[in-house]
Protein backbone atom coordinates (compact mmCIF):
# COMPACT_ATOMS: atom_id res chain seq x y z
CA UNK A 1 0.00 0.00 0.00
CA UNK A 2 2.91 2.20 -0.91
CA UNK A 3 0.50 4.70 -2.25
CA UNK A 4 -1.22 8.21 -0.96
CA UNK A 5 -4.85 9.19 -0.30
CA UNK A 6 -3.90 11.78 -2.89
CA UNK A 7 -2.93 9.28 -5.87
CA UNK A 8 -6.22 7.18 -5.22
CA UNK A 9 -8.78 9.63 -5.22
CA UNK A 10 -7.04 11.12 -8.23
CA UNK A 11 -7.15 7.10 -9.97
CA UNK A 12 -10.95 6.76 -8.60
CA UNK A 13 -12.20 10.03 -9.95
CA UNK A 14 -12.92 10.99 -5.88
CA UNK A 15 -14.32 13.73 -4.15
CA UNK A 16 -10.75 15.60 -2.84
CA UNK A 17 -11.28 16.99 0.61
CA UNK A 18 -10.09 17.44 3.86
CA UNK A 19 -12.13 14.49 5.54
CA UNK A 20 -10.44 11.87 3.49
CA UNK A 21 -8.43 9.48 5.59
CA UNK A 22 -4.82 9.19 5.47
CA UNK A 23 -2.25 6.19 6.27
CA UNK A 24 1.39 6.14 6.35
CA UNK A 25 3.13 4.55 3.14
CA UNK A 26 3.52 1.05 3.71
CA UNK A 27 5.35 -2.15 1.72
CA UNK A 28 4.55 -4.82 3.82
CA UNK A 29 0.60 -4.67 4.96
CA UNK A 30 0.41 -7.13 7.92
CA UNK A 31 -3.31 -9.00 9.14
CA UNK A 32 -5.01 -6.38 11.14
CA UNK A 33 -3.57 -3.48 9.73
CA UNK A 34 -5.65 -0.52 8.49
CA UNK A 35 -5.75 -0.66 4.52
CA UNK A 36 -7.47 2.02 2.26
CA UNK A 37 -11.55 1.01 0.48
CA UNK A 38 -13.00 2.68 -1.84
CA UNK A 39 -16.57 2.23 -1.43
CA UNK A 40 -20.26 3.72 -1.95
CA UNK A 41 -20.80 6.85 -0.20
CA UNK A 42 -24.44 5.85 0.50
CA UNK A 43 -27.05 3.66 -0.55
CA UNK A 44 -28.76 6.48 -2.53
CA UNK A 45 -25.68 7.80 -4.62
CA UNK A 46 -23.07 6.06 -6.86
CA UNK A 47 -20.66 8.90 -5.67
CA UNK A 48 -17.39 6.98 -4.57
CA UNK A 49 -15.84 7.85 -1.16
CA UNK A 50 -11.80 6.94 0.29
CA UNK A 51 -12.06 5.31 3.84
CA UNK A 52 -10.02 3.11 5.76
CA UNK A 53 -10.26 -0.77 7.05
CA UNK A 54 -8.40 -3.19 9.41
CA UNK A 55 -7.66 -5.99 7.24
CA UNK A 56 -9.37 -9.19 7.85
CA UNK A 57 -12.68 -9.61 7.77
CA UNK A 58 -14.47 -9.92 11.50
CA UNK A 59 -17.24 -12.52 11.49
CA UNK A 60 -20.40 -11.15 12.78
CA UNK A 61 -21.36 -13.23 15.85
CA UNK A 62 -17.79 -12.52 17.80
CA UNK A 63 -18.58 -11.13 20.91
CA UNK A 64 -15.22 -9.51 22.24
CA UNK A 65 -12.04 -7.51 20.69
CA UNK A 66 -10.04 -10.23 21.43
CA UNK A 67 -11.74 -13.29 19.57
CA UNK A 68 -12.50 -10.65 17.11
CA UNK A 69 -8.73 -9.89 16.20
CA UNK A 70 -7.73 -13.37 16.35
CA UNK A 71 -9.75 -14.25 13.89
CA UNK A 72 -9.13 -11.44 11.51
CA UNK A 73 -6.09 -13.28 10.09
CA UNK A 74 -7.86 -16.30 9.05
CA UNK A 75 -10.26 -13.73 7.08
CA UNK A 76 -7.98 -11.61 4.97
CA UNK A 77 -8.99 -13.26 1.77
CA UNK A 78 -11.87 -14.19 0.77
CA UNK A 79 -12.96 -17.21 -2.36
CA UNK A 80 -14.97 -16.05 -4.97
CA UNK A 81 -16.31 -19.70 -5.83
CA UNK A 82 -17.53 -20.13 -2.43
CA UNK A 83 -17.90 -16.31 -0.66
CA UNK A 84 -21.65 -16.11 -1.55
CA UNK A 85 -21.73 -19.10 0.84
CA UNK A 86 -19.41 -18.56 3.62
CA UNK A 87 -21.11 -17.27 6.74
CA UNK A 88 -18.00 -14.95 7.45
CA UNK A 89 -18.44 -13.26 4.44
CA UNK A 90 -22.04 -14.08 2.65
CA UNK A 91 -23.87 -10.88 3.79
CA UNK A 92 -21.03 -8.48 3.21
CA UNK A 93 -21.01 -10.25 -0.58
CA UNK A 94 -24.64 -9.50 -1.25
CA UNK A 95 -24.45 -5.95 0.37
CA UNK A 96 -21.22 -4.12 1.43
CA UNK A 97 -18.54 -4.25 -1.47
CA UNK A 98 -15.88 -2.39 -2.45
CA UNK A 99 -12.41 -2.01 -4.17
CA UNK A 100 -9.36 -2.43 -2.26
CA UNK A 101 -6.44 -0.04 -4.18
CA UNK A 102 -3.05 -1.25 -3.82
CA UNK A 103 0.49 -0.64 -5.95
CA UNK A 104 1.04 -4.34 -5.76
CA UNK A 105 0.89 -7.42 -3.63
CA UNK A 106 3.55 -10.09 -2.45
CA UNK A 107 2.37 -13.57 -3.45
CA UNK A 108 4.58 -16.73 -2.06
CA UNK A 109 6.04 -19.86 -4.52
CA UNK A 110 4.35 -22.91 -3.51
CA UNK A 111 6.00 -26.38 -4.02
CA UNK A 112 4.00 -27.03 -7.06
CA UNK A 113 5.51 -24.26 -9.13
CA UNK A 114 8.80 -23.70 -10.68
CA UNK A 115 10.59 -21.45 -8.64
CA UNK A 116 11.86 -22.41 -4.99
CA UNK A 117 9.32 -22.83 -2.12
CA UNK A 118 8.73 -19.87 -0.13
CA UNK A 119 10.44 -17.07 -2.85
CA UNK A 120 8.17 -14.21 -2.03
CA UNK A 121 7.62 -12.61 -5.10
CA UNK A 122 5.61 -8.88 -6.40
CA UNK A 123 3.29 -8.75 -8.59
CA UNK A 124 2.05 -5.03 -9.26
CA UNK A 125 1.00 -2.84 -12.75
CA UNK A 126 3.46 -2.43 -15.47
CA UNK A 127 1.98 0.93 -15.92
CA UNK A 128 2.41 1.99 -12.63
CA UNK A 129 -0.91 2.53 -12.02
CA UNK A 130 -2.64 1.44 -8.66
CA UNK A 131 -4.24 -2.18 -9.14
CA UNK A 132 -7.99 -2.30 -8.25
CA UNK A 133 -9.29 -5.18 -6.01
CA UNK A 134 -12.69 -6.65 -5.30
CA UNK A 135 -13.62 -6.52 -1.82
CA UNK A 136 -15.87 -6.47 0.82
CA UNK A 137 -15.96 -4.68 3.96
CA UNK A 138 -18.61 -4.73 7.38
CA UNK A 139 -18.70 -2.81 10.20
CA UNK A 140 -18.95 -4.96 13.71
CA UNK A 141 -20.16 -3.60 16.97
CA UNK A 142 -18.92 -5.54 20.11
CA UNK A 143 -21.11 -6.08 23.17
CA UNK A 144 -19.54 -2.95 24.23
CA UNK A 145 -20.56 -0.59 21.70
CA UNK A 146 -17.02 -0.71 20.08
CA UNK A 147 -17.08 -0.28 16.28
CA UNK A 148 -14.56 -1.68 14.16
CA UNK A 149 -14.71 -1.78 10.17
CA UNK A 150 -12.86 -4.33 8.52
CA UNK A 151 -12.41 -5.64 4.97
CA UNK A 152 -11.03 -8.79 2.67
CA UNK A 153 -9.71 -9.28 -0.60
CA UNK A 154 -11.30 -12.22 -2.86
CA UNK A 155 -9.00 -14.16 -4.60
CA UNK A 156 -9.61 -16.48 -7.45
CA UNK A 157 -8.14 -19.47 -8.82
CA UNK A 158 -4.48 -17.70 -10.70
CA UNK A 159 -4.11 -18.59 -14.32
CA UNK A 160 -0.81 -17.87 -16.96
CA UNK A 161 2.24 -17.10 -15.18
CA UNK A 162 1.11 -16.19 -12.22
CA UNK A 163 0.31 -19.72 -11.43
CA UNK A 164 3.72 -20.79 -12.10
CA UNK A 165 4.08 -19.21 -8.62
CA UNK A 166 0.95 -19.68 -6.92
CA UNK A 167 -2.94 -21.60 -6.89
CA UNK A 168 -4.34 -17.88 -6.04
CA UNK A 169 -4.51 -14.88 -7.00
CA UNK A 170 -6.87 -11.67 -6.66
CA UNK A 171 -9.62 -10.91 -8.53
CA UNK A 172 -9.24 -7.66 -10.15
CA UNK A 173 -11.95 -5.18 -10.74
CA UNK A 174 -11.53 -3.07 -13.76
CA UNK A 175 -12.88 0.04 -14.16
CA UNK A 176 -15.82 -0.03 -16.06
CA UNK A 177 -17.24 -2.31 -13.26
CA UNK A 178 -16.50 -0.02 -10.59
CA UNK A 179 -20.18 1.69 -10.39
CA UNK A 180 -22.06 -2.30 -10.28
CA UNK A 181 -19.76 -3.85 -8.26
CA UNK A 182 -20.00 -0.90 -5.31
CA UNK A 183 -23.85 -1.25 -6.11
CA UNK A 184 -25.11 -1.62 -2.66
CA UNK A 185 -28.85 -2.76 -4.02
CA UNK A 186 -27.13 -4.77 -6.42
CA UNK A 187 -27.46 -8.27 -4.45
CA UNK A 188 -28.57 -10.80 -8.05
CA UNK A 189 -25.56 -13.51 -6.99
CA UNK A 190 -25.38 -14.51 -10.64
CA UNK A 191 -24.70 -11.09 -11.56
CA UNK A 192 -22.53 -10.61 -8.76
CA UNK A 193 -20.21 -13.50 -9.42
CA UNK A 194 -20.00 -12.75 -13.48
CA UNK A 195 -18.66 -9.28 -12.22
CA UNK A 196 -15.71 -11.73 -10.45
CA UNK A 197 -15.06 -13.06 -13.92
CA UNK A 198 -12.40 -11.65 -16.46
CA UNK A 199 -11.48 -13.39 -20.05
CA UNK A 200 -7.71 -12.13 -19.35
CA UNK A 201 -7.29 -11.23 -15.84
CA UNK A 202 -3.42 -10.83 -15.45
CA UNK A 203 -3.45 -8.47 -18.15
CA UNK A 204 -1.03 -5.56 -17.55
CA UNK A 205 0.72 -7.11 -14.58
CA UNK A 206 4.45 -8.04 -14.14
CA UNK A 207 6.32 -10.00 -11.66
CA UNK A 208 9.55 -10.01 -10.21
CA UNK A 209 11.24 -12.22 -7.14
CA UNK A 210 11.90 -9.61 -4.40
CA UNK A 211 13.95 -10.43 -0.87
CA UNK A 212 13.28 -12.87 1.63
CA UNK A 213 13.32 -9.56 4.23
CA UNK A 214 9.73 -8.85 2.96
CA UNK A 215 8.59 -12.18 5.30
CA UNK A 216 9.38 -10.21 8.23
CA UNK A 217 6.83 -7.41 8.72
CA UNK A 218 9.21 -5.54 10.58
CA UNK A 219 11.49 -4.96 7.31
CA UNK A 220 8.81 -2.37 5.55
CA UNK A 221 10.32 0.19 2.65
CA UNK A 222 10.72 0.66 -0.88
CA UNK A 223 14.12 -1.38 -0.90
CA UNK A 224 12.07 -4.49 -0.06
CA UNK A 225 10.14 -4.12 -3.48
CA UNK A 226 13.14 -4.14 -5.19
CA UNK A 227 14.02 -7.18 -7.69
CA UNK A 228 16.04 -9.67 -6.54
CA UNK A 229 18.50 -11.87 -7.92
CA UNK A 230 17.44 -15.87 -8.17
CA UNK A 231 20.51 -18.50 -7.83
CA UNK A 232 20.82 -21.03 -10.39
CA UNK A 233 17.67 -23.98 -10.16
CA UNK A 234 18.60 -27.03 -7.99
CA UNK A 235 18.94 -30.26 -10.26
CA UNK A 236 18.87 -33.89 -9.19
CA UNK A 237 22.08 -34.72 -11.32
Amino acid sequence: MAQSAEEIVAFFNLVENDSNPTLPLNWNVAPTNDIYIVKNRDRESSDRKLDIASWGLIAPWQKNFSDARAGQSHAINARSESIHEKPTFRDAFRTTRCLIPVTGYYEWATSLGKYPPKQPFYITSEAGSPLSIAGIFSTWRSESGQEIQSASIITQEAVGELATIHSRMPVFMTRDRWEEWLDPMNREIHQLQDLMKSENPTAGLITRPVSPRVNLVANNGPEIIAEYELGEPETLF
